[in-house]
């Protein structure tokens, strides 16, 4: 689908920005309107690491669907989703059901779209403080034909959400799934006694846009995430977790406020 297409989806406004198309254009790809762009360039002037974090984001995201891929699992649910470009979990997983969720009803329509009929692929509408409830839903049971191990996906998620919508979050999708299955999620964090001009303007943006954005400390987003338990592989930061060297984060990086990021496959036992 080139952006011609993409603009005559209904209720898409070239002219206005869109979350999912911004990520889009952060990731590279061409799904996205100057508007867009122009956003995401204002958000880059704030925190210019930004891209280079959220497309190491999107590769952990790869890695996490190979490596369950390998381990044999077959359906795979996510949440808060955004386009499913060329390069989401669908393509990784090919042979693999998937089931892409969101709020935004403008964001699963442009998804539906790039979708098609890939009748191994479906988009539903999905507030994540509400996770559970869409893995109870007939047709969801149906799509996944009954199958409660589970490989699912929340990345980048927590900063939306409470401590206790986190705490929701992750018990009531554990609720829901068989042991065995797994949880790949990434956390973000930086030195709670730090900040920057900058980096109260980065948080204000999404603060007006009447988005809850709220970092919290590695251990707060552990104890968040109970009774799920990180697999073998542990929690690693993303760097780590892509098996890149230690000179590819820089000191800029961490943008004067510390700022890391972590990823981590949880699992049921």
């Amino acid at each position: 689908m080139n952006v011609e297409e993409l603009a005559r989806i209904p209720g898409v406004n070239p002219e206005v920005p869109n979350a999912a198309r911004i990520y889009d254009y952060t990731l590279g790809g061409s799904h996205n309107f100057p508007a867009d762009r122009q956003a995401a360039e204002y958000m880059y002037s704030l925190v210019p690491s930004t891209r280079k974090w959220m497309r190491m984001l999107r590769a952990c995201l790869q890695a996490a669907a190979r490596r369950l891929s390998s381990e044999g699992f077959t359906h795979w649910v996510d949440f808060a989703s955004g386009l499913p470009t060329g390069d989401h979990v669908h393509a990784v997983m090919p042979q693999a059901r998937v089931l892409y969720s969101d709020i935004n009803p403008l964001t699963i329509a442009q998804g539906r779209a790039l979708l098609g009929d890939n009748p191994r692929v479906r988009y539903l509408e999905c507030d994540i403080k509400k996770a559970g409830e869409l893995l109870q839903r007939p047709d969801v049971q149906s799509f996944l034909g009954g199958e409660r191990r589970l490989a699912i996906g929340g990345s980048g998620i927590g900063v939306f959400l409470s401590a206790e919508e986190n705490r929701k979050f992750y018990r009531d999708l554990y609720d829901q799934v068989a042991p065995g299955s797994k949880l790949f999620t990434t956390f973000e964090t930086k030195a709670p006694d730090k900040t920057t001009p900058r980096w109260e303007q980065f948080v204000g943006m999404f603060q007006r846009m009447g988005e809850s954005f709220q970092l919290y400390s590695l251990d707060e987003y552990l104890e968040f995430c109970e009774p799920w338990k990180p697999d073998a592989m542990g929690v690693l930061t993303v760097r780590e977790f892509l098996g890149l060297p230690p000179e590819h984060i820089t000191e800029e990086d961490h943008e004067g406020v510390g700022i890391e990021f972590y990823a981590v496959v949880l699992e049921k036992r």
